[in-house]
């Protein structure tokens, strides 16, 4: 806000204030925010899942299990025995995916190993369709910085 004292002229009439008073702007401005944050309704960010009811019976057969072991130079061995290159390892993906009870994949990587090994053997097993896939050992990598 300003006031203005004295005039810089020769006539004794004050100058013309020319501003635009805001202050009723300003509370007109804010009552309709708050009414539109009163009547917008709260938004939930939720994802709905269909979850299975009660237990699911045990099976009557345990599954089979396939460990992968992934060193720490990238060689990649399929229940201890080494695979020779790529395509003998999505060949035993591909006999593995196509039994109608898939066996679970547990994957174990060296902690050396680089992440781009883990990660293809990883990718292959998701492009030929494996879907029981878990890794294993990771205590091995707690207390690492």
């Amino acid at each position: 806000m300003s006031m203005n004292v004295g005039s810089e002229g020769s006539s004794g009439d004050p100058e013309v204030m020319v501003d635009v008073n805001t202050t009723p702007l300003i509370d007109v401005m804010l009552v309709l925010l708050i009414m539109l944050i009163i009547t917008i309704p709260i938004q939930t960010h939720a994802v709905k899942l269909d979850l299975p009811q009660g237990n699911p019976p045990p099976p009557l057969t345990p599954p089979t299990v396939v460990t992968i072991d992934v060193d720490f130079d990238g060689q990649v061995s399929w229940n201890g025995d080494p695979m020779a290159n790529e395509a003998a390892l999505v060949q035993h993906f591909q006999n593995a995916a196509a039994q109608p009870d898939q066996p679970e994949i547990h994957l174990r990587p060296n902690k050396l190993a680089d992440y781009k090994y883990v990660a293809h053997v990883l990718a292959d097993a998701q492009r030929l369709g494996m879907t029981k896939l878990g890794i294993v050992g990771n205590e091995q990598f707690i207390g690492q910085d």
